[in-house]
């Protein structure tokens, strides 16, 4: 379980239409009430593309029946794209989206349909995807919540993923490996259970939103309700399609019977929707409150023809779409090339080694640093401007490390003290910090400063009795330690109390393999 996320997860990589796990997804499609939806490709870091990006990893986040199992009600799976022959899935996964009796959820999903259409129509699918539906927006959602709330004036400003999560489920959602090469194989531990998540939270957010909107009792009343009990009579006669039954088998008429007492589009049965509804099919039926929320709130993707042609034109690639962009960052910024303008001052840190300020976007490196004892700051506010960045910078002396190339251009403000971080993920920049500025690290500054606020510990150790005085109304010591021999730091800045515990030796000795301070 990844400890920035409180449930276990139950992730299955399906690579191969033959293997256990694609026979699970098969399953679980039809016991399905609601399933979960995003996607990753390679980052394009170019305008002029001439094609969509390839997508490598389709994830769904199956919330089942609850009738269907014992204990979790959800699964994730990982669809490699790029091992399994898309032509034995197109059909599976085109049912799945279309389907009436399950809810797709997704966050700005229009942009990944769009980029899955065209994987699939590269590989001998030409129809590709064009239509989700019944289909809810997270981003939708949240501002449903918002408004929800009395006293709250609504947002109009685009949130991400990361923030919405952190507001309504408490759960920082990490995004390090947002722009990572999602096309190497074999994935990682860390991009599968980052993938999974970012599916898995979909879920949750809804959840929530589907408990409140039923406690407030808003779905009482519907205004549609009352065309859900149309006798089949009424409708067939309505939509003149009698002469499209006879001599219809008896579980085809059924299937029609269905799809025109269904609860999710009680006022829209068409033909089209009867002759969908003649295929075979196993799912079970949407329940009468989730069919309730989605006949009030659903809404679909349809994609044109327009969708699906991908755009060279250097000014419409840099608009930001409202429904996603190509990677995370923005795109058309290429920094493999880019050195830095050396030799940094060291002599700015007073102790022979630079001091750092960590912007927003490398937050996570600095707790890092801090970790191998290198003095590492955050911004003052949770979203500086350029100038404020600077500012602290030349006021505490330090280099400012980030990876916004629009701070690249004030270079000279800082004469020179910016570095931008090339690497993704937290331990490949650690080690890039310390060979690009010659950091020596020894083993004795391991763990030396606090990872809350970068301060120094004081220099003798606190006895237990001492460090359960200064944990009084503050910090919490376990019972388990007052039996054994260890010993307590404390952080003469933020008081923070520190112990030689298991997770102190842990991060010791990852520290250790990461500096390569055995070798």
């Amino acid at each position: 379980m990844d400890p920035r996320y409180p449930r276990p997860l139950r992730i299955h990589l399906v690579s191969s239409t033959d293997s256990p796990e694609f026979t699970d997804l098969t399953q679980s499609l039809t016991r399905s009430r609601i399933i979960a939806l995003d996607a990753e490709w390679k980052p394009i870091r170019t305008h002029h593309q001439s094609s969509f990006p390839t997508v490598s990893l389709l994830q769904l986040a199956c919330q089942l029946s609850s009738d269907s199992v014992e204990s979790d009600d959800s699964v994730v799976f990982l669809l490699d794209l790029s091992s399994i022959p898309l032509p034995s899935i197109w059909e599976l996964l085109r049912d799945a989206f279309v389907s009436p009796d399950i809810l797709k959820l997704g966050f700005r999903f229009k942009q990944d349909l769009i980029y899955l259409s065209s994987t699939f129509s590269s590989q001998g699918c030409e129809q590709g995807f064009d239509k989700v539906e019944p289909f809810m927006d997270i981003t939708s959602i949240y501002h449903h919540l918002q408004h929800s709330q009395p006293g709250r004036k609504t947002s109009k400003d685009i949130k991400s993923l990361a923030t919405i999560c952190k507001e309504i489920l408490g759960i920082s959602l990490s995004k390090e490996l947002q722009c990572s090469d999602w096309s190497c194989r074999p994935l990682t531990e860390e991009q599968k259970t980052y993938a999974a998540i970012d599916a898995q939270c979909l879920l949750e957010i809804f959840n929530v939103f589907q408990a409140k909107v039923i406690k407030e009792g808003s779905l009482i009343h519907s205004p549609t309700e009352s065309t859900v009990y149309l006798g089949l009579k009424e409708v067939l006669e309505k939509l003149d399609v009698c002469n499209k039954i006879v001599r219809m088998k008896f579980h085809e008429a059924l299937d029609i019977v269905r799809a025109t007492t269904s609860y999710i589009y009680p006022n829209i049965a068409t033909e089209e929707g009867m002759a969908l509804r003649t295929r075979p099919r196993n799912t079970l039926p949407m329940d009468e409150l989730l069919a309730r929320v989605v006949n009030k709130y659903g809404e679909e993707i349809l994609l044109k023809e327009s969708d699906k042609r991908a755009r060279t034109s250097k000014r419409k690639s840099k608009r930001r779409s409202s429904v996603g962009l190509i990677c995370k960052e923005k795109q058309g910024q290429s920094f493999e090339d880019w050195q830095g303008p050396p030799p940094w001052d060291l002599t700015l840190g007073g102790d022979g080694h630079p001091k750092f300020l960590c912007d927003v976007m490398v937050e996570g490196l600095a707790k890092h640093l801090r970790c191998v004892g290198i003095n590492a700051a955050i911004p003052y506010s949770k979203k500086p401007g350029p100038r404020a960045l600077i500012e602290q910078a030349n006021k505490e002396k330090r280099v400012l490390l980030t990876r916004d190339a629009k701070l690249l251009r004030h270079d000279y403000l800082i004469k020179n003290q910016i570095y931008r971080v090339k690497n993704l993920l937290k331990n490949e920049q650690l080690l890039e910090i310390i060979e690009t500025f010659q950091l020596k690290i020894c083993e004795d500054q391991l763990m030396s400063r606090c990872t809350k606020c970068n301060g120094r510990f004081i220099q003798k150790p606190l006895t237990t009795e001492e460090a359960v005085e200064a944990a009084k109304g503050f910090q919490r010591i376990p019972n388990c330690l007052f039996d054994k021999n260890i010993e307590f730091w404390q952080c003469m800045d933020c008081n923070q109390l520190y112990w030689e515990g298991t997770q102190y030796h842990n991060a010791v000795q990852k520290f250790i393999d990461v500096c390569k301070l055995n070798e």
